[in-house]
């Protein structure tokens, strides 16, 4: 198959690489040519999972996590993880990754506006959480102050679940209409190199070397559940695979020598408690963006993906490994909010395999909970005992993942992870009293599998020319605004 533009994944990042060409078109026959005539690129985007209308997942029913093989219908399909993940869209360049670093914050803010204005047209709610509430804002400014705790000003358009899902069904229709072609249920395997006297402005291949001149021609790929492969050809190949795609991508970049550097895991729990607790913070930002560096360690440690009145959720990758999410509805609700609360760790040479430290850890987690996810209280941790399924029933605090194991999280938690989460919620009951309480409920494993930041130049390019990398696996975004923003500024340089 020979395309113009290969994407592989079809996340936030592929998606809106494919938005931005279609609404800029191309010019007929290059630079200098058409006399102002245009016309669309062969697009296509290639994925694992499904079209977005086949994604099911089938604890709705059972209650319980089937570990769908050959893949998980929450983390693969059209749209990612996002489509069914809590929807929320961080309206500011202060949160989403480092891609701000590597354009400019001006630059990514206008690209965060203009991403913002296609998603209102697909059917995103108009309302924007976190605005207005200015006193009561304040107050837990002023207390997270005291705390030492830095609050992040950022409104967020909160899609919710199922709205998501909806939403992407529109862009996923639009798409194909405008001659988008998907090859779903495909995997990619590998990079196909060839050679040119073409050379990337990132970083030049050694001299001399058998990689010498090479540049990406496209992919090989192959049917899940199948073994035959075939190539698809393409001038351009963008990888925009995900967090779930992020192992898979560090080993590409290690066989084929693309410039990369290790950089961030994000290791924690998921914490739950009564919506009552968290009433305050809810009503007045929806989600609170709390960032601290607690002793000894002064570790990075923040509040992620905060959902008021949603479910604790479970996620599967590859090689059953089990860890845990969190999402809530527009329409539906329960009686708790959940967030995640997460210690950036980074490493220095020689160590470079920061995302399978963090699948070893998620690994010793899942064994001891024969599979699923742990769940402690908080006050367990504190007094150095396992939690029991029995003393977990009697509390105030149900858990929404129904199937968690209670146990023992700290068995398979780092020390120097676990300190950073304990000191860190000890701040954050100075800010949301009640936060610390005996029964709070942890979760674990929660682990962001974003660590492998790939060197880019303006044009999104690694030093193989014709090989982009995009989104959350390249290291430079987390979650669905910037990882689309990333995808904009991909089309308008195509376009």
């Amino acid at each position: 198959m020979n395309c113009d533009v290969l994407i592989v994944g079809a996340g936030p990042a592929g998606i809106f690489t494919a938005l931005e060409l279609i609404r800029r078109g191309s010019p007929v026959g290059g630079p200098g040519g058409g006399a102002g005539l245009r016309k669309q690129k062969k697009i296509v985007i290639m994925e694992k999972g499904s079209p977005i209308e086949k994604r099911s997942c089938p604890k709705i029913h059972t209650k319980k996590c089937m570990n769908c093989k050959p893949y998980c219908h929450i983390t693969t399909g059209f749209s990612g993880a996002g489509a069914f993940s809590d929807g929320k869209l961080s309206l500011s360049c202060e949160v989403g990754g480092d891609f701000p670093d590597l354009i400019g914050r001006p630059a990514a803010q206008e690209l965060i506006n203009y991403t913002d204005r296609i998603y209102l047209e697909f059917g995103a709610v108009k309302e924007v959480e976190g605005i207005g509430n200015d006193d009561n804002i304040k107050d837990i400014r002023r207390r997270a102050i005291k705390a030492g705790l830095k609050l992040v000003d950022c409104p967020i358009r909160h899609l919710g679940t199922e709205k998501a899902q909806e939403l992407y069904r529109n862009i996923q229709g639009y798409l194909i209409e405008k001659g988008v072609e998907f090859l779903f249920d495909t995997e990619c395997t590998n990079l196909i190199l060839g050679t040119s006297r073409l050379q990337s402005s990132v970083e030049p291949l050694v001299r001399g070397s058998p990689l010498e001149n090479s540049v990406c021609k496209g992919v090989r790929a192959h049917d899940v559940g199948k073994a035959e492969h075939f190539d698809v050809f393409a001038p351009v190949t963008i990888v925009a695979a995900g967090r779930r795609g992020a192992d898979w991508l560090d080993h590409i970049c290690r066989e084929h020598d693309v410039v990369h550097e290790s950089g961030t895991v994000d290791i924690g729990v998921r914490v739950e408690m009564r919506n009552e607790i968290m009433e305050e913070v809810n009503n007045a930002l929806y989600e609170s963006k709390l960032v601290g560096y607690p002793k000894p360690f002064k570790d990075k440690v923040r509040t992620f993906c905060q959902n008021p009145g949603g479910f604790v959720s479970q996620e599967n990758y590859d090689n059953n490994l089990a860890v845990v999410n969190g999402h809530s509805y527009k329409e539906m609700k329960s009686r708790n909010t959940n967030l995640a609360i997460l210690s950036s760790h980074n490493f220095s040479d020689p160590f470079n395999q920061p995302i399978a430290y963090a699948q070893k850890i998620g690994e010793l987690t899942n064994m001891l909970a024969n599979g699923h996810i742990l769940v402690q209280r908080y006050g367990d941790i504190l007094d150095g005992k396992r939690t029991w399924q029995d003393e977990l029933e009697r509390s105030s605090v149900q858990p929404t993942l129904s199937d968690a194991v209670a146990g023992d999280i700290t068995s398979a938690m780092p020390y120097r992870a676990m300190t950073n989460i304990i000191n860190f919620i000890e701040a954050l009951d100075m800010v949301v009293p009640g936060f610390a309480s005996a029964e709070t409920l942890l979760y674990s494993p929660e682990l962001k599998f974003y660590s492998n930041r790939i060197k880019l130049n303006s044009s999104l390019e690694t030093n193989i020319p014709g090989l982009h990398c995009l989104g959350d696996s390249s290291g430079w975004t987390r979650g669905l605004m910037m990882a689309s923003a990333m995808g904009v500024l991909m089309g308008r340089v195509l376009g």
